[in-house]
């Protein structure tokens, strides 16, 4: 038994070296965490159990039987985030460059099988060169089984992954699939096809960094949600994203202690909209003041900046937040808002996480380059994602709702459950300079007229109370009463029960 155990210790430590001390120092000298020491990070103390630990890859092609590494490539397992489950699958650089091989897949898919079984959140760490091109065809099956369990368990338990750092070709179309990715700056990168590939068909000259590090994929693509200064921050701010996130679509959003008393006025927000129609305002500050504690978990902070998306508390329970950002193109509804916010949306009715949505959108940017670019199918998108969520929805008008701008951003007309606008609200068609210029075209050559249409119109139509006659907005509120309202409304919705007619499934315009 003596011998046993100690053969047993010594696989363990082999295993536990990766690819031994030197590829573990060059991964240290790049400022990166080694696949176990991101577990060891990531997951509480002491919680990580292990998969796999001693499984090989089986390829006896180009010598490869004479190179073998324990876990080949790939740390597998599950452990707790503050107590609740969560699988994981961190890729190993050290070994085989995190190559993908029929084995390494195979440890992936039983990860993926476990925690769709058990209803857990799964979260991969990426940092890998891609397919094991020793195995031909096996590894581009093995790939093929990891994405059609990505989309099996899309909807049903949340999928995150990190990108660590390299991540290309079919490594990327599984993160790819997942609910939300995440980069480290400098370290990461993702591409299909790499800087060589594209100088040889395309002769363009680029950069690893250029062609898809953070800053491209966070500001430009949108594929990345966010993105951190290193291994560290980025892991930490797993174990936050984690603990919004309920387990799965049957589970219960999470609940926690919360110490922000509801019932307290924040008369700051009285003073938050400018007397000045045209004068931006930051809409973060009103996101920060209706959820518990100022916490707020922005959701691609860097790409279409004209809205904002991500979670945050309210009452110690997880909601979704949906704003128009005043500050920047006045928050208006482009393309990239339009997908940006759908997505979110989508996400939130996934797991019935409620959403709350602050309206100040002077409608649909206008032009040729929205036009060619397929505006009216991307602002469908949220149209649709809104129109098709069956969760509790909590909509405040704080300005502008213009258009059909104002139908897309949660309206009644949508089924809003409860929907609120300030004083300062004004639901109309279109502001009044473009409106009086089209009603009383034959008066544009005189001022005076001019202004006096332009007052009757803003007095008439600018003016929440006008939606309120029609049951539009369910009541005008005072901006220092608005994380009370919201509060107490997701606190009615609590038990709403909505159901859609049964499909297969949609057909939501792509």
């Amino acid at each position: 038994m003596k011998e046993v155990l100690k053969e047993l210790e010594r696989r363990r430590e082999a295993a536990r070296a990766g690819g031994g001390k030197k590829r573990v120092d060059h991964q240290h000298a790049k400022g990166k965490l080694t696949a176990r020491e991101r577990l060891e990070v990531f997951l509480d103390e002491d919680s990580f159990e292990e998969f796999d630990m001693f499984v090989e890859h089986r390829s006896t092609d180009f010598g490869m039987e004479k190179t073998k590494f324990y876990s080949d490539g790939v740390v597998t397992g599950w452990g707790t985030v503050n107590g609740r489950t969560v699988f994981v699958f961190a890729k190993d650089f050290t070994v085989f460059g995190g190559s993908l091989s029929q084995a390494h897949a195979e440890k992936v898919m039983k990860i993926q099988d476990m925690a769709l079984k058990n209803r857990a959140p799964i979260v991969g760490f990426y940092d890998a060169g891609g397919a094991r091109i020793q195995e031909g065809v096996a590894a581009l099956g093995g790939y093929a089984e990891i994405f059609q369990r990505n989309v099996l368990a899309s909807g049903v338990i949340p999928q995150i992954s990190v990108i660590m750092g390299p991540c290309a070709g079919g490594d990327v179309y599984s993160p790819a699939m997942t609910d939300f990715i995440f980069m480290v700056r400098g370290t990461s990168y993702m591409f299909v096809t790499g800087p060589d590939v594209v100088k040889t068909v395309t002769n363009e000259t680029v950069t690893a960094e250029e062609l898809g590090g953070a800053h491209i994929h966070t500001t430009k693509s949108s594929i990345a949600d966010g993105a951190y200064d290193n291994d560290i921050e980025a892991l930490l701010q797993m174990r936050r994203l984690v603990d919004f996130l309920p387990a799965s679509n049957t589970s219960e959003i999470p609940e926690i202690d919360f110490h922000d008393d509801v019932e307290e006025p924040d008369y700051s927000l009285d003073r938050l909209v400018p007397a000045n129609a045209n004068k931006p305002y930051d809409i973060r500050e009103l996101i920060l003041k209706t959820a518990d504690e100022g916490d707020f978990f922005e959701i691609q902070e860097g790409f279409a900046k004209n809205i904002v998306t991500g979670f945050g508390r309210v009452e110690g329970r997880t909601v979704g937040f949906v704003a128009n950002q005043p500050t920047v193109l006045a928050g208006v509804l482009d393309a990239d808002a339009s997908r940006k916010a759908a997505r979110f949306v989508r996400f939130c009715d996934c797991f019935s996480i409620p959403l709350v949505t602050f309206v100040d959108v002077p409608g649909f940017l206008p032009g040729t380059g929205q036009e060619y670019g397929g505006l009216i199918k991307h602002g469908a998108k949220l149209l649709f994602a809104y129109g098709e969520a069956t969760v509790p929805k909590v909509t405040v008008i704080t300005r502008k709702a213009f258009g059909g701008a104002y139908d897309v951003m949660a309206s009644k007309h949508l089924r809003g459950d409860i929907n609120y606008a300030w004083p300062t609200a004004q639901i109309a068609v279109m502001g009044a300079k473009g409106a009086v210029e089209i009603i009383f075209r034959k008066d544009i050559d005189d001022a005076e007229k001019i202004a006096a249409h332009t007052k009757m119109y803003e007095d008439r139509f600018l003016s929440p109370f006008v939606a309120a006659e029609r049951g539009y907005v369910d009541e005008v509120i005072m901006p220092h009463s608005t994380r009370r309202r919201v509060a107490r409304a997701l606190r009615m919705l609590r038990d709403k029960d909505l159901s859609n007619p049964w499909k297969k499934h949609d057909n939501i315009p792509l």
